[in-house]
């Protein structure tokens, strides 16, 4: 498969990231001490979650195009691999991060770049999206930067 991609694509791809950043956050509950940073990553799992749904929403009324697959999910499975592997989360990169991420200090450097990356992403992303859907997009980087912000104060909280 090529590296074009529809609209429809663009926005499975961004509902991708919002899934793996939740489920960053909710692994990050699990490494925190800090009783207000387990319930900062847990109102964050929570937000990324309403992302998602945003986007969803968005996708249902995106025509989207039916590529040939070999078997049926063929290519939600390679698009998933796509968001995975290489853009924000990418899997090796995630993977070495990760394994870095021993305390809520760590978590917030790791959350704080990904926020940023996402912010990036979206803003590119409006070039192949609607002109009509991009408030919505804007209302998700204005989420996204609130996300850096608050992450960003925590952590001077804790250092």
């Amino acid at each position: 498969m090529g590296s074009q991609f529809e609209a429809s694509d663009i926005l499975q791809i961004a509902m991708r990231i919002e899934e793996n950043g939740s489920n960053f956050y909710r692994f990050a509950v699990q490494v925190a001490k800090e009783e207000s940073v387990k319930e900062l990553f847990e109102r964050l799992a929570a937000e990324e979650d309403k992302h998602k749904i945003i986007f969803k929403e968005m996708l249902s009324g995106i025509e989207s195009h039916d590529p040939p697959e070999s078997y049926p999910g063929e290519y939600g499975a390679y698009l998933r691999s796509y968001a995975d592997n290489n853009l924000i989360f990418k899997k090796e990169d995630l993977d070495r991060e990760m394994a870095s991420v021993k305390d809520a200090v760590s978590a917030l450097d790791f959350a704080i770049k990904r926020e940023l990356d996402s912010i990036l992403y979206y803003h590119e992303i409006k070039a192949f999206i609607a002109k009509n859907k991009h408030d919505s997009i804007d209302k998700i980087i204005n989420e996204e930067r609130k996300h850096f912000k608050i992450l960003s104060e925590q952590k001077k909280k804790l250092c």
